[in-house]
């Protein structure tokens, strides 16, 4: 297994309230929320002691603290004030690396042996912060990023081989840090009675890779304390960096934007074009007066062409506008990756589209290419409606369609119970009872006789260990001709969903497996 690198990390909490109120001029202690899409992205104590949190409504937060500051959501704000905090840690120590506003972190060995210890370090660098940029910070040390952001939240220093211990009695929600959108993988695993990061991490690998989202593998290898990916064991071409030189110096803002959108889109295709992602960016400005700056992004996801083009925009404007910023213009911009994983890891499912604007977008104008040879019909997307059974329950709408239920509050009698099968199917199959006769369904839902084996498209019979039924629906079908359906267990720990038309000779059908 690969180990985590040790790691400090100094938290500043509540970064975004932080840096709207020192935006604004808003008292430091007043209830403040940051606001995106009409929800809380983040909020200060004062309104969390009033009952206000994270995805709550803005009617709703306010109801509960009737004196709410409400700000809206910038990055970019956030990105340029966090500027001067990078820069009072990296006074003290280098390799420091931005994980996203609110967050740094620097490797502890070398800063902690000059220092004096971990201890001494943390404390040295809490002082600088305050010093230095007024603003207060939490600081924890573990093995791995994870594990020390935890620690910085609550302010622990964890010794070197304990993150595991650390982490187990760990809410699972944990996981679910701002940024790493893994809301709907904590909310199963909770379903599944996995609530503790430890409890999480003592499931076998092969069993989260066989039976979880794939976001559930990284996921699995931060609760045991270990790194999010292993290394990337490739030799990387020497030609990853990306150099842009300005024959008119950049000394605005919007100049600046300008040009990381287009550094950023290069960067990211001659990354795609070796099969590579980032996972941690190295930016490197010169001035025309000789000067360098340097800063490190580290990021949770790789990077895509939008999310460089934000880290580039955002260091230019904490650069060019910090209380110490150049003396002269930026006269050229380098990328380079400092950490890259395989391109597989920026692969996205078509259920993350909403969650990613350039992937929406790209993958919209494409399927609609598609639409215009092959017709409307020929991209759709399923929709869970109302319906008896599982495949009656799936629509599939064409891709630009609403995507509105229309039938899924109605009472549908004879509806299958939960829970709905894993894989739907239409396979064949035989049914028998103890004497080998086919087993059959009565007008009046009753069965001939309890089904004994099943025998599924050809194959060997397998014994009946349990069996529930029969349930007859009629969807359009004669009063004499409705539909049965039954749920087997067979040994081998196999269970399916059958139906069959109602009659003297029945022919069954697996209309569903169950996982």
């Amino acid at each position: 297994m690969t180990g985590a690198p040790r790691l400090l990390v100094l938290w500043c909490p509540d970064w975004p309230v932080v840096a709207a109120g020192a935006a604004a001029g808003t008292p430091p202690a007043a209830p403040a929320a940051v606001f995106s899409a009409n929800r809380v992205v983040a909020c200060s104590a004062s309104a969390r002691r009033d009952g206000v949190g994270r995805g709550m409504r803005r009617r709703d937060a306010q109801a509960r603290c009737p004196g709410l500051v409400v700000h809206q959501h910038d990055p970019d704000r956030d990105a340029r004030l966090f500027e001067p905090v990078a820069a009072a840690v990296e006074a003290q120590a280098v390799g420091v690396e931005v994980v996203r506003p609110g967050l740094v972190a620097v490797p502890v060995d070398g800063a902690a042996a000059y220092f004096g210890g971990e201890a001494a370090l943390a404390e040295l660098l809490i002082d600088e912060v305050a010093t230095r940029a007024g603003v207060e910070c939490q600081v924890g040390v573990a093995d791995g990023l994870f594990a020390a952001t935890l620690a910085a939240r609550r302010s622990a220093l964890v010794p070197q081989g304990r993150a595991k211990a650390f982490l187990a009695p760990l809410s699972i929600a944990e996981l679910n840090q701002p940024g790493d959108d893994r809301g709907e993988l904590v909310g199963l695993l909770g379903r599944l009675g996995l609530r503790t990061l430890g409890a999480f991490a003592a499931l076998a690998e092969r069993d989260v890779a066989g039976r979880f989202p794939k976001d559930a593998i990284a996921a699995h290898r931060l609760a045991r304390g270990l790194s999010e990916r292993p290394p990337l064991r490739r030799a990387l071409p020497p030609d990853l960096a990306v150099t842009e030189e300005f024959d008119h110096p950049l000394r605005r803002v919007d100049e600046a934007a300008f040009v990381a959108k287009t550094l950023g889109e290069r960067f990211f295709a001659g990354l795609a074009n070796h099969g590579l992602a980032c996972t941690r960016l190295a930016i490197v400005a010169v001035t025309e007066a000789g000067e360098e700056r340097v800063r490190v992004w580290r990021c949770a996801e790789p990077l895509t062409a939008r999310s460089t083009a934000d880290r580039v925009r955002w260091q230019c404007e904490g650069w060019l506008t910090a209380r110490d910023r150049p003396t002269a213009g930026i006269v050229r911009l380098r990328l380079d990756p400092g950490e890259v994983v395989g391109g597989q890891a920026l692969q996205l499912q078509l259920g993350s589209l909403g969650r990613d604007a350039d992937a929406a977008e790209r993958a919209g104008r494409a399927l609609v290419r598609i639409q215009g040879l092959l017709g409307p019909d020929a991209v759709v997307t399923p929709l869970l409606d109302g319906g008896r059974g599982p495949a009656e329950r799936v629509r599939l709408i064409p891709w630009g369609e609403p995507r509105r239920p229309v039938t899924a509050d109605r009472p549908w009698p004879g509806r299958l119970p939960a829970p709905s099968p894993a894989v739907v199917s239409r396979r064949p199959a035989v049914v028998l009872d103890a004497v080998g006769d086919v087993v059959r369904c009565t007008e009046r839902g009753e069965l001939s006789y309890p089904p004994a084996t099943v025998a599924v498209d050809g194959g060997s019979p397998r014994r009946v260990l349990g069996s529930a039924g029969p349930w007859i629906v009629r969807p359009g079908l004669p009063a004499r001709r409705g539909l049965v359906r039954i749920q087997v267990v067979l040994e081998g720990d196999v269970a399916l969903l059958l139906n069959a038309v109602v009659g003297e000779n029945p022919q069954w059908t697996v209309e569903g497996f169950y996982d």
